[in-house]
């Protein structure tokens, strides 16, 4: 999705880049508005700009720059940024508390050609800036099979045989199925009449035991990691119904009583997000898919998709997991 206006991700998808106001890993501010930068947890932030991007094809005379943090402290000095001497500056390992205003002061002198007469002009600049995580991935599926009976002791026998068969082709993967379940339906169609079909669904989870020391062994944006082994148990998951299709096809002289329905796997993400985290598309239409840092006066307990707000607001720091 295309960023709006002002709205900008340290790590944009093709094609998200907006040419006002970045170049070269370089976001510019601007006067009118303030900027919305969005940072990957851990990584750097791009190079904020301390002026916006007509003024930086002009010649500057005596610029000086005054970077304020979060904090309303002076950022000069600060081990966890990097500041040029042309007024850009960079936070690095961008973490939760990071997070918020960032507002650079930008001075400089206008010098008359005929007379040499000297204008300070004073402009300033804000950046909201705010850490974000990819979201986690589960994935739930659907699937049919047919049966001769709906009230069928074999259909418990049936179902609880496929999910232990189904963990057992994804537990290399370090993942699970869970909250799995199945209701019976008649079903009526002008070809085959009417038949009655299981209706199955499970999730797809990588959030099983075990999974925090898989991710010790990867980056630190361990989401990456996660979602990757989840992707690929449901993909192994679909090769195997689609299987038991070519099976049912080739060998099976005789159709077995309970059979996988052609075509019938379907499968769809189901996004949560990380204590501290949450999607907000209204606030946060830059990174709509994002699980973004919750802001003062919100929290986030545990894998919710949105952040909470608190009944009363005590909280003033960003990430935060409870409301006090």
């Amino acid at each position: 999705m295309k960023p709006l206006r002002g709205d900008m991700r340290a790590e944009p998808e093709e094609g998200e880049r907006s040419i006002r106001f970045i170049r070269k890993n370089e976001i510019y501010g601007d006067t009118r508005h303030e900027v919305n930068v969005y940072v990957k947890l851990f990584s750097n932030s791009p190079f904020l700009v301390c002026m916006d991007l007509a003024l930086s094809e002009e010649q500057i005379i005596d610029p000086k720059y005054l970077w304020i943090g979060p904090d309303g402290k002076d950022l000069k000095g600060q081990m966890y940024v990097h500041m040029a001497e042309t007024g850009k500056l960079m936070v690095k390992g961008f973490r939760e508390w990071m997070s918020g205003a960032y507002t650079c002061t930008l001075s400089y002198q206008i010098i008359k050609t005929m007379t040499q007469g000297e204008t300070e002009v004073v402009m300033a600049y804000k950046f909201m800036v705010y850490a974000y995580r990819e979201a986690d991935h589960a994935y739930l599926v659907f699937v049919r099979f047919t049966t001769s009976q709906c009230n069928l002791r074999a259909n418990d026998l049936f179902f609880e045989k496929l999910k232990k068969i189904l963990n057992q082709v994804i537990s290399h993967l370090t993942c699970q199925v869970t909250e799995s379940s199945y209701k019976c339906h008649s079903v009526m169609t002008q070809k085959l009449g009417l038949q009655h079909e299981l209706f199955v669904r499970f999730q797809v989870t990588p959030f099983v035991p075990g999974w925090k020391e898989v991710c010790c062994l990867g980056p630190y944006d361990c989401e990456d990691v996660t979602n990757k082994r989840a992707r690929e148990a449901t993909e192994r998951v679909e090769r195997f119904f689609q299987q038991q299709e070519d099976v049912l096809k080739q060998e099976f002289p005789v159709v077995p009583t309970i059979h996988y329905v052609e075509n019938s796997f379907f499968s769809s993400a189901i996004d949560s997000c990380r204590p501290g985290f949450g999607k907000d598309q209204l606030s946060h239409q830059g990174c709509a898919s994002c699980c973004v840092v919750c802001g003062p006066g919100t929290y986030s307990p545990n894998n919710e998709v949105t952040c909470r707000i608190c009944v009363r607001p005590q909280v003033r720091k960003y990430g935060a997991r409870s409301c006090y």
